[in-house]
């Protein structure tokens, strides 16, 4: 395992102390999991970013899309438990 060192001003020190105390873990576990934590957090935001501009570049060039009414409808029945077929992408009516 390799070290890093980081400078934190006092306040953000005793901050993290307090943190840390509240979880009852060492400052070092606390700022160890926070850094995993952020970094997870960040490659999930980048992966989402990576599907996304996937499909907008899928909608460019097909220009096939799913009208929200449908979109809306197989959101709220499957927020409600309910099974729902996924709406299938087309092109709009020229």
């Amino acid at each position: 395992m390799s070290t890093t060192t980081i400078r934190l001003e006092e306040q953000l020190k005793a901050r993290i102390a307090q943190a840390a105390a509240r979880a009852g873990k060492s400052p070092h576990a606390f700022i160890l999991e926070a850094l995993a934590s952020t970094v997870e957090h960040d490659e999930i935001d980048a992966e989402m970013h990576r599907i996304a501009d996937e499909r907008w570049a899928k909608v460019q060039r097909t220009g096939a899309t799913v009208p929200w009414s449908e979109a809306k409808a197989y959101i709220q029945a499957r927020a409600a438990r309910q099974k729902a077929a996924q709406p299938a992408a087309r092109k709009p009516p020229r």
